[in-house]
């Protein structure tokens, strides 16, 4: 092992490639001053891991997070019309007035959860939960005068696209052509450093392929529910006589090169695909054959099956497992494109707080399984560890189309873990009025928080320092903060 403050050729590469091939950060390069600090990176001594949320299709965040005073919910509902969540229906973030100060810039208004998520309201009462109000792509600030001039400065390409804010949200550099994201630059700067012994990946994928994790050093790595993504097609796992003719095959000295890369490829497939299923045996339940019980049963739901996963790999990230010191994790739940039926029941009638209606689904499944995955982490005494936070597309419309709402921009989004800044509301809600001073015209929130300040105050507690935070988020200096504070000092 390196000594912490001695950087590895290898390391230093890693940190010169990354920062080569991020587009509006290249220049930097050139920066001594940079690579001095770059070379100054230390091996963490403890354990964090951050857990990506996404919630594909664009939730309408404004149906999530409701203001509860008289005087704003009643400009709520005048413009919610059919989709309007009356007072009565809405689950209290706390009895009393928000503060009012700088990050809090609420004049006295009260708020409360969508009725789907009582759970929610449980971390945020024990102050595991934190809400960032209005976040979104952002070029730059952006006002609506701005925004309304038309400079391509002051627009991200193709607003309100679904794979265009996709990619946006997890690249963070709307105004460059992306080929990384930033879980993926971040894995490319920090896991020489972080991971110098570890066995797996530090970028990990329960939902398949995203842009998210995508690397130019660092690949991320695919789980399914079950365990590591195997060639069980071939019998290519365990210890079996067709296993080891393989690996004698793979083992032969190969003067083709290109079978040369596929013999180390596969060979390395099959022992990580081992180590992983073997070193989260002790994590499993009665159905996988293993006798472990998690004290809150998570969601039998596809997202709650990956959050399922991503616990047990956690789990197994010490030492004796996966010797990781640090892990970025990816899962991923479909449905959010509300453009019909959004608070519609299966027997055809509408009603936004029932509990079978579309949006209710989606949302309690949301809050169910990041419910059960933070009381994971505090029975394996991971809950100031591990940090979960959502992301999606873009909210949704303010108004609605009858029947649902259209693509948005800004959008709420909540951040839950043990060292989250809980209990509190960052950022400002849009004031309610179509061509108001926070909407494009068409009952779109204009961000107020970028992508950018998101991502870099989890970078932060990830233990980034500012010049690694500016490579991994190349456009952070254009904002007057790379600190909203939900998280607290690391």
């Amino acid at each position: 092992m390196n000594a912490p403050n001695i950087i590895t050729r290898r390391s230093f590469l890693t940190r010169t490639a990354l920062l080569a091939g991020a587009g509006a950060g290249a220049s930097t390069i050139r920066d001594m001053q940079l690579m001095n600090s770059l070379m100054a990176a230390q091996t963490p001594t403890d354990y964090k891991a951050l857990v990506c949320v996404f919630m594909g299709g664009g939730n309408d965040a404004n149906n999530w997070i409701v203001p509860t005073d008289n005087t704003t919910h009643a400009e709520y509902s005048a413009i919610r019309g059919n989709l309007t969540l009356p007072v009565g229906s809405l689950l209290p973030l706390r009895t009393g007035p928000l503060p009012t100060d700088p990050l809090h810039t609420h004049g006295g208004r009260t708020y409360g959860f969508h009725p789907s998520g009582a759970n929610l309201q449980t971390l945020f009462g024990e102050k595991k939960l934190a809400i960032v109000q209005n976040v979104g792509t952002l070029n730059r600030p952006t006002t609506r005068a701005q925004y309304l001039s038309g400079l391509a400065a002051y627009r991200p390409p193709q607003l309100f696209s679904h794979s265009d804010q996709v990619t946006q949200w997890q690249t963070s550099i709307p105004d460059v052509p992306p080929t990384t994201g930033w879980y993926g630059r971040m894995a490319d700067i920090y896991n020489a450093a972080a991971n110098p012994s570890g066995n797996i990946s530090m970028s990990v994928s329960l939902n398949g392929a995203n842009t998210l994790q995508v690397g130019n050093l660092i690949s991320q790595y695919h789980v399914s529910t079950a365990g590591a993504v195997t060639l069980a097609g071939n019998h290519m796992t365990g210890s079996g006589a067709r296993v080891q003719a393989m690996r004698d095959i793979m083992a032969l000295t190969h003067p083709n090169l290109q079978r040369q890369a596929y013999a180390s490829v596969l060979d390395n497939a099959i022992f990580t695909g081992d180590l992983l299923n073997s070193n989260i045996q002790a994590t499993a339940e009665a159905a996988q054959g293993g006798t472990w019980v998690w004290n809150t049963a998570f969601p039998t739901s596809s997202l709650g099956n990956q959050m399922k996963m991503i616990a047990r790999l956690i789990q197994a990230s010490g030492p004796a497992g996966f010797n990781m010191k640090r892990q970025t994790f990816f899962c991923s739940t479909g449905g959010f494109d509300t453009h019909t039926a959004q608070v519609r029941r299966p027997n055809g009638t509408d009603d936004p707080t029932a509990t079978d209606s579309t949006h209710y689904t989606l949302l309690a499944d949301i809050a169910n399984c990041m419910f059960a995955f933070q009381r994971a982490m505090e029975q394996i005494g991971f809950q100031d560890k591990v940090t979960q936070f959502t992301a999606s597309d873009f909210s949704r419309t303010f108004p609605t189309n009858s029947q649902g709402s259209d693509h948005g921009w800004g959008s709420h989004h909540i951040v839950v873990g043990g060292r989250v800044n809980g209990g509190n509301m960052f950022g400002h809600l849009p004031t309610f009025a179509i061509n108001g001073p926070d909407d494009t015209g068409t009952g779109r929130w204009i961000p107020t928080l970028s992508v950018d300040q998101h991502a870099a105050t989890i970078a932060k507690w990830y233990g980034l320092d500012s010049t690694e935070i500016g490579a991994i988020l190349p456009n952070i200096s254009r904002f007057p903060s790379n600190d909203l504070g939900f998280m607290k000092p690391a």
